[in-house]
């Protein structure tokens, strides 16, 4: 009992700290990349052949 426990308690803070660090709002992992990737497609297009 006290292992299941504490196998769904870890489980519980991994959702926390992946909610925390990948999809925390303006400043998350998700939204860093997304703006790394807008820029990147704006740059590529932006290319003069």
């Amino acid at each position: 009992m006290r292992n299941i426990l504490i196998t769904v308690m870890m489980l519980i803070v991994v959702a926390l700290l992946f909610t925390s660090i990948i999809n925390n709002g303006s400043t998350g992992m998700r939204k860093n990349i997304e703006t790394h990737g807008t820029k990147a497609n704006t740059d590529i297009t932006a290319l003069q052949p």
